[in-house]
């Protein structure tokens, strides 16, 4: 079964409300197409962006980068490495969403700056990193697995810049049709500390949106 969301939620009282999270999450779609001639302003592309730092992760490692291409020849050898999807060319500002591998490794210096920057006592803090030494003990060997787990931390960032622009009326659409070495190579990556995760491209639609299909709240959702 499929369906079209209400635009309109209930409060306690009774009371027909839509906020802005609501009308943020109607407003955001795939965007296949946008508007070449439209280029987000420097403060808003700083406010998506932002609320990607914001996001959280496992251990508080923000286990990412964002490269911010807007150069339109780089946009245009990258197009051919992502299955020559014309979002890469027509948007205004292409974030590549970095997975952090070597920063995250339990010995690295960075991890003992992420757990000293809350304050804690030095007891406190050998304690988490020995957690954490732990909780990473049958992955750190193996960078593969390293990156794996650290991408799936970005897809937290990347969620919350889609919506953040679309609190906005940015559009974005994820892209994860990519060559990813050769997508590597061209920018640049060492791959002994990063590896590409995902594109996101931001920009302006062209088209007008296509209806939300989605599955039944009763088909997706199960109390127990």
């Amino acid at each position: 079964m499929v369906q079209k969301h209400s635009k309109r939620y209930t409060t306690h009282k009774g009371v027909k409300m839509q906020n802005d999270f609501t009308k943020a999450m109607e407003f955001r779609h795939a965007c296949k197409v946008f508007d070449d001639s439209k280029k987000i302003s420097d403060e808003d592309i700083r406010y998506i962006l932002d609320m990607g730092i914001l996001s959280p992760s496992s251990f508080g490692m923000e286990p990412w980068k964002f490269l911010v291409i807007t150069n339109q020849e780089l946009k245009e050898s990258l197009k051919p490495l992502c299955w020559n999807q014309v979002q890469i060319t027509s948007c205004s500002h292409l974030v590549v969403i970095l997975a952090k591998i070597e920063d995250i490794k339990p010995n690295s210096p960075e991890v003992a700056k992420k757990f000293q920057r809350r304050g804690l006592s030095d007891e406190m803090t050998q304690a988490y990193i020995q957690k954490y030494t732990e909780f990473l003990s049958p992955i750190v060997d193996d960078d593969s697995k390293l990156f794996a787990w650290s991408a799936k931390q970005t897809y937290i960032a990347l969620n919350n810049m889609m919506t953040a622009g679309a609190t906005i009326g940015i559009d974005s659409c994820p892209i994860e049709g990519f060559e990813q070495e050769n997508v590597e190579k061209l920018l640049d990556i060492d791959t002994t500390k990063y590896r590409v995760s995902v594109l996101l491209p931001f920009g302006y639609r062209l088209n007008p949106q296509p209806k939300h299909l989605r599955d039944s709240f009763e088909d997706v959702v199960e109390f127990i």
